[in-house]
């Protein structure tokens, strides 16, 4: 069998391990948060920051794209301790500069985590590798586009290049950005969706038409019950902890679908409220489902099952508004209990106790992230939660609906605006119709088949607008290998990440301004758009002076490179888009749909909402002109003796691929992130230790293996059988060809692992004493205090 291990950097100096103790949520969040702020921001700073964050004048969060209140109803500081961690590391006063690059290698730097690499500052001025250069050094901005222009003419074919997007990109950025894609022939436009909510994008849109959420923010206030499945809101979404200590004081019940158990859905202390902070908080989760890993889709099922047997339905919207009801009950008629107890790992009393709640109320929204998605049968199973709402008639009224959370700031804006490898004809049209060229017509790359079409050499210039495209996705050595490859790699950055000393022959690294700086790029105030999670679109437009006087932004960068490679091709009006964004927004409502008067809407205090058919009219925009009842097969995720499987998420200090620390105080882990969660029963019957240092390797179909070394097995409370470690450490465990069918997105949480003792394992660590419990805020619940690592492998 072959085996495949990414490079390690891992120091093993300081590891230690402590007893877990239980916490509720107090302050500790703001406390930290703060610390971090002044420290790397200063006092006047952070004020000018926090203030501005997720204002109506201000700008948008870099984090999650959680929806913002309504104007009249925002907090001076109406942020989370992440959005603050966010704007921090943007906002840092640490600098990158040439001097840096002349002082580390490459092979230095390829050496150093992204804890570390991050933890630099703000990159000053654009660089490049040239071609068997051992360093970065400066480069013009001239010469930067030139060369990309150069790289980019010299292909064979346009399909030779893939245009990568972060969900961070603005739409006025993205749309000029897809624009130049297809101007240049390719519909290589793989973004982080596919690696996020692909499965929700596909699945939804074969079911209601619309691959977005049908919910308003006011819907999660005034639910009866709420439903949050394979989601980590306490991390993730802080600030929805808000919105769902007010739908709990409005009288609403919580079930959270998850193998852990959360402490964001435990209790919540608000700190914007003094009595948020003293008092006992607000409870959470009323019910706690701990359901095996990949158990989700059969859950739903039987939870269908039970409504269905008792006659808790909606029959009225049925008839109406569905198509396909029939022959789905009966294969719910049908359902095999043994199947779904097995594949879910849970009782049929608790089943059938969520299946009650189900039952008593009448407006219910159902909420999910990636431990639904990532899955071979993520479409399958975002179906499945479809179906449960199309059988109570929750969608298309006040206080219920379907609610994908999305986990990047505008994520969802950059696939309106375009930035998608498989774009519907209606929208090429409109470009065509609008600025007078046929764009491509067949589908691009995504982002698996981007890696695997630089393995093979059919790809040769990769250029990342934002994010860490190294670390995001999957099979992390092959993923490396592929980038290699590549002739040129060019990364639009605020600050040094993995994908930099991840190199082609030649490549870029071109620093961008951030949301929080002002943008006077063609010599005015410019301000930027994004889309949340519930389709609504607002401005955004920074305070702060730029790091440095060589930030250009990304739309100025995009134009640039159109120029430099395309000219007066096609006679697109670059020079305009770049000197006033306002023409950008102008286009953009005569091709997008529903963005008629785009500009004059995000005039309004806090903008404007899209037109949702489903949530707004109970109308379906399908094949059928109906909701969809779609069957699906029921799913026991075999797991062979003595091995595990493996699912992949994110610490407290961390957002996406961006490390802020190395403690994650929610699971109790501090100082490190190269851990393994493993039920206790488990830990015996493999005869480990809790505690003891392990390497995990995965197991895959066609006999491959995959290791990542030196791991701490950390007891901890999930279902037998399951485990769980920190991406992107653990991305390495997964195939690049695990991924969900129909949506092609990496599976990162099902993986089957088996661990193994490390080869230099030290005899485990002596127990400290257990800490008392301590207030926090945000979700702060089951907190566990363990010491492990100082350094972990990005």
């Amino acid at each position: 069998m072959s085996r495949k291990a990414p490079r390690q950097d891992i120091d093993e100096s300081e590891l230690e391990v402590e007893d877990s103790a239980h916490a509720a949520a107090g302050v500790t969040a703001v406390a930290v948060s703060m610390k971090r702020a002044l420290e790397q921001m200063g006092p006047v700073r952070t004020a000018q920051t926090l203030l501005k964050l997720n204002q109506v004048d201000g700008f948008d969060c870099q984090g999650c794209a959680w929806p913002d209140p309504d104007p009249e109803h925002r907090h001076t500081a109406e942020f989370c301790e992440n959005g603050a961690k966010a704007v921090t590391e943007e906002a840092t006063l640490r600098r990158v500069d040439a001097d840096f690059f002349r002082e580390h290698s490459l092979e230095e730097l390829a050496g150093k985590t992204d804890y570390w690499l991050g933890q630099q500052g703000r990159i000053t001025e654009p660089m490049v590798k040239r071609a068997d250069a051992t360093h970065y050094e400066p480069i013009s901005w001239d010469g930067a586009f030139e060369l990309i222009g150069r790289h980019l003419n010299g292909l064979t074919s346009p399909d030779e290049a893939v245009f990568y997007t972060s969900g961070k990109t603005s739409n006025e950025a993205a749309f000029a950005y897809q624009l130049f894609a297809r101007a240049f022939g390719t519909n290589n436009l793989p973004d982080c969706s596919n690696m996020c909510h692909e499965s929700t994008s596909v699945g939804l849109a074969e079911v209601i038409g619309i691959g977005k959420a049908s919910v308003t923010l006011e819907d999660v206030h005034n639910a009866e019950l709420i439903i949050i499945a394979g989601q980590n809101p306490g991390t993730n979404h802080p600030r929805m902890l808000t919105a769902l200590e007010i739908a709990k004081k409005n009288g609403a019940k919580i079930i959270a679908v998850n193998p852990l158990k959360e402490a964001g859905l435990v209790r919540f202390k608000n700190p914007q409220k003094a009595k948020g902070v003293v008092g006992h908080g607000t409870a959470m989760a009323d019910l706690h489902l701990p359901v095996r890993i990949n158990g989700d889709l059969a859950l739903f099922q039987a939870l269908s099952a039970l409504l269905l047997e008792g006659g808790h339905l909606d029959q009225d919207f049925i008839d109406q508004h569905t198509y396909g009801f029939e022959a789905w009950a009966d294969h719910l008629r049908a359902l095999d209990w043994d199947l779904v107890l097995r594949s879910t790992g849970l009782t049929r009393a608790v089943i059938e106790e969520a299946a009650g709640m189900l039952a008593a109320s009448s407006k219910t929204v159902i909420c999910w992230a990636m431990g639904i998605t990532q899955h071979r049968n993520g479409v399958a199973t975002v179906k499945e939660i479809s179906n449960l709402a199309f059988l109570q008639g929750n969608i298309g009224k006040p206080g219920a609906g379907l609610f994908p959370v999305r986990g990047h700031s505008n994520v969802q804006g950059d696939r309106t605006m375009g930035i998608w490898e498989r774009p519907p004809g209606h929208f090429l049209d409109s470009l065509r119709d609008e600025f007078g060229f046929e764009p491509p017509r067949e589908h691009g790359f995504d982002a698996v088949a981007a890696v695997k079409a630089f393995r093979d050499g059919r790809a040769k210039v990769f250029f990342g607008m934002g994010g860490n495209f190294v670390s995001a996705m999957s099979d992390t050595a092959v993923t490396e290998d592929a980038l290699r490859q590549a002739d040129l790699t060019v990364h639009v950055s605020t600050k040094p990440n993995r994908s930099h000393v991840v190199t082609g022959r030649e490549a870029l690294i071109l620093p961008a301004l951030g949301r929080s700086e002002k943008d006077l790029t063609g010599g005015r105030s410019q301000r930027v758009t994004v889309e949340d999670s519930v389709c609504s679109v607002h401005a955004s437009q920074g305070p702060l002076k730029p790091a440095s006087k060589q930030l250009k932004s990304e739309v100025d960068i995009i134009c640039s490179m159109a120029l430099a490679t395309l000219g007066d091709r096609h006679d697109l009006p670059w020079r305009s888009f770049r000197d006033d964004y306002t023409e950008i927004r102008r286009r953009i409502a005569r091709v997008v749909p529903g963005c008629a008067g785009y500009d004059e809407k995000v005039d309004q205090p806090g903008g404007f909402v899209l037109p949702h058919p489903p949530r707004d009219t109970r109308t379906f925009p399908t094949e059928k002109d109906k909701a969809i009842f779609t069957v699906s097969p029921t799913e026991v995720l075999h797991v062979p003796e003595g091995r595990l499987l493996l699912q992949t998420m994110r610490s407290h200090d961390q957002f996406n691929t961006t490390i802020y620390g190395l403690d994650d105080r929610y699971r109790g882990i501090k100082n490190g992130r190269r851990v393994v969660f493993v039920n206790p029963d488990d830990i015996v019957a493999l005869g480990l230790e809790d505690g003891q240092m392990v390497d995990i390797v995965s197991e895959w179909q066609d006999g491959t293996e995959r290791m990542a070394p030196k791991f701490r097995v950390v007891s901890y409370d999930t279902p037998r059988g399951c485990t769980g470690a920190y991406y992107p450490e653990a991305n390495a465990l997964v195939p690049l060809d695990s991924k969900a069918e129909g949506s092609n997105q990496p599976a990162f949480k099902s993986v089957v692992v088996r661990l193994e003792p490390h080869a230099a394992e030290l005899p485990a660590v002596g127990r400290a004493e257990v800490e008392e419990p301590e207030a926090s805020e945000e979700g702060r619940g089951d907190e566990e205090k363990r010491h492990v690592e100082p350094d972990h492998l990005s």
